[in-house]
């Protein structure tokens, strides 16, 4: 048996961060921490999936729920049929995959079978705000050269030309998290481009996604909310030209990498994201964004405080995590 602890954390945000379907003050997160006969340690971090109906609590009674089926040579593979995809596999997942390389002396990188490992850039991502706290949010973004705008029904073009105004040379990727609808999409797609939009993240409600067919914007769309593990493929096919994979989503690192091979092999470009978190979240998913041509990785970057030996972050430029942190 392994001893399985989990606990609810809370992280601040540097300020409030809105999106078109809440606003935050502070994240939740759980913690799992897996300790082993001969006394290494492992830790995975999960945020879950609000959306999906998972709370920290429902969080840690899902992990609690299988702790006493944690035998020592538990594998990765073997975890996946213990819970469904979402939180708390996450953070089981990428705990063990810790565990593992800190018994083994092998990184989970080359496990995982990555042969070295590259500084990724991610965007940064600026939450919906009135037009005085956008223009201020861009102008302290100038350093970061590629940013991602959550936009709604309402706000959505405006927000858009502010941020252009106020930092030219950006790269844009917008997110409606699931706010428009197909006929809002295909009006705002011109204005986005000429604005130099070069992706828009789940535009329609995931029930609303064949709306999507025939789709004729130039402006490549990303599934987020319709893109959850490897079962969701098929559905997406056709609709979405990017896919963006989240460990809390698809439930861990083993189920992410499988989704890199299966989503590549299906002509998806890849993009991979977060539920917000500290660098201890990120950085299984920066094994996911060797792969990726879009990276929001950003979590840390939006709140107070992280964790001893952090991810650095130079102007959004992310360097390989410390093995001291996880893998």
């Amino acid at each position: 048996m392994m001893r399985c602890t989990v606990e609810i954390e809370h992280w601040e945000m540097h300020e409030v961060f809105a999106t078109s379907r809440d606003a935050l003050t502070r994240i939740p997160v759980i913690l799992v921490t897996l300790v082993a006969a001969d006394g290494h340690i492992g830790r995975g971090e999960a945020a879950g999936v609000d959306y999906h109906g998972e709370t920290p609590q429902s969080m840690v009674h899902d992990v609690q729920s299988v702790s006493e089926r944690l035998h020592a040579d538990l594998t990765t593979a073997q975890l996946q049929t213990l819970l469904p995809p979402g939180g708390a596999r996450n953070a089981l997942d990428c705990a063990l995959w810790d565990l593992r390389a800190k018994q083994s002396g092998v990184p989970v990188a080359v496990t995982a079978g990555f042969l070295s490992l590259r500084p990724v850039r991610t965007v940064l991502t600026l939450g919906l705000a009135d037009e005085t706290d956008t223009r201020r949010k861009a102008r302290e973004s100038l350093r970061y050269s590629e940013l991602k705008l959550k936009l709604d029904a309402d706000r959505h073009l405006d927000v858009v030309r502010i941020v252009r105004e106020e930092h030219p040379t950006a790269r844009l990727v917008v997110d409606a998290n699931q706010a428009w609808d197909r006929a809002l999409l295909d009006r705002l797609e011109p204005p986005l481009r000429a604005l130099g939009v070069e992706l828009i993240e789940q535009p329609v409600p995931q029930s609303e996604d064949a709306t999507l067919d025939g789709y004729a914007g130039l402006i490549p769309l990303a599934a987020d909310e319709s893109c959850v593990d490897r079962q969701s493929f098929p559905a997406l096919v056709g609709r979405y030209r990017y896919l963006n994979i989240k460990l809390d989503k698809c439930g861990g690192l083993t189920e992410a990498l499988a989704m890199v091979h299966e989503a590549s092999r299906l002509g998806f470009g890849l993009m991979v994201g977060n539920m917000c978190g500290t660098s201890l979240a990120m950085a299984p998913g920066f094994l996911v964004a060797q792969s990726c041509t879009h990276v929001d990785l950003d979590g840390p970057l939006l709140q107070r405080l992280d964790r001893p030996y952090p991810i650095h972050f130079e102007d959004g430029l992310m360097s390989v995590p410390a093995r001291a942190l996880w893998g």
